[in-house]
């Protein structure tokens, strides 16, 4: 989904030739038409099939399935998105074949040795010779690691390319009404993380935090099926009321309910972006986070997976609802255009 904008904009360059390949950790068949047709993607040229396996076993098998691909198409540059074992396994690939990296989504973090994305994204870097970084505190980031600045390029945030594109037939789809929920009245709630899921203790706090916010306006929360797994394994009697699991759902029923939201809470990156775009009170469940631009100058605050916490942090979201979206440095829905002419006309973007 991240790449979409991209690989439309370099589609649209006469004589740039492009590949699309997936890992597969995330694919799901019964999903891929809806998928690709609401992106306005071509299907992957080629497919991993990796799944989900442990850190090591995923890197191993991405490296392993995607160096063959290098040597049969001999790209001259690889375009790498985000902090996934995917990301950190194609650049080692490439890099170690001599193939330029472009890695986008350059220069966060979130200093928390102990997520595994953080590796990701600090080695990923590293190994980079084209570095597109969303925002200027990323841009800081790199500096203060001895990045080269001509490596480095203010693109702004694909992520905000993909919600302008997709925002009109989100809105259109009246996510809320087929939920039977009214605009600005609901809580969303996406939670996936191993720090919050795997830990029993810590997934039935939350939960139990969901359900007393869900006595006073309803939670709508598309579930994980890794997450389900954990929540089905707590036996927990009580979730009802307020608070609906649902099946997860394609990206613009999805913008749709979250663009409405009075409140999202979430332990995901990309969604502390999004709201910060839209101007919706987001609550991050972690202790850091990898885009504090999005504390420091959008909608989100970060709260522990604790009843207390998440209620107060929710009450204070809603108190400072600000009036307008915030309007951060190069999240206009251009940085796609942005990175293509970087790659095919050299320009420059400090």
């Amino acid at each position: 989904m991240k790449l979409a904008p991209l690989a439309r904009a370099l589609a649209a360059r006469p004589g740039v030739r492009h590949k699309i390949v997936h890992t597969g950790q995330h694919y799901d068949p019964d999903m891929s038409d809806v998928f690709f047709q609401e992106l306005g993607l071509a299907r992957p040229d080629y497919h991993l099939d990796v799944g989900s396996a442990s850190h090591a076993q995923q890197t191993a098998a991405i490296m392993t399935r995607f160096e063959p691909i290098c040597l049969e198409t001999t790209p001259e540059l690889v375009l790498v998105y985000g902090d996934v074992n995917s990301t950190v396994a194609a650049a080692l690939v490439a890099a170690k074949l001599g193939i330029r990296v472009g890695h986008v989504e350059a220069g966060l973090r979130s200093r928390d040795w102990s997520m595994p994305e953080e590796i990701n994204r600090v080695v990923t870097d590293r190994v980079s010779d084209l570095l597109f970084a969303p925002s200027r505190d990323a841009v800081e980031n790199l500096a203060a690691e001895g990045v080269r600045s001509d490596r480095v390029h203010l693109v702004g945030n694909v992520m905000i390319d993909s919600l302008v594109a997709a925002l009109p037939a989100a809105s259109a789809f009246g996510a809320p009404a087929r939920h039977r929920v009214a605009e600005r009245s609901y809580v969303v709630v996406t939670l996936h993380r191993p720090c919050n899921v795997d830990d029993a203790a810590t997934l039935r706090e939350l939960l139990e935090a969901l359900v007393l916010l869900g006595k006073t306006a309803p939670v709508l929360f598309p579930v994980h099926p890794r997450t389900r797994a954990r929540i089905a394994a707590l036996g927990m009697p009580g979730l009802n009321g307020g608070l609906q699991l649902l099946e997860p759902m394609p990206y613009v029923e999805m913008l749709g309910l979250v663009s409405a939201a009075d409140l999202v809470i979430t332990d995901s990156g990309g969604l502390q972006e999004e709201t910060t775009y839209l101007g919706v009170p987001c609550v991050t469940v972690r202790p850091g986070t990898e885009r504090p631009i999005t504390c420091t100058e959008g909608t989100n605050r970060l709260a522990p997976p604790e009843r207390e916490a998440i209620r107060q942090a929710a009450a204070a979201a809603r108190s400072r609802r600000r009036s307008t979206p915030a309007t951060i440095e190069r999240w206009d829905g251009k940085a796609a255009e942005r990175i293509a002419a970087v790659i095919c006309d050299g320009a420059r973007f400090d």
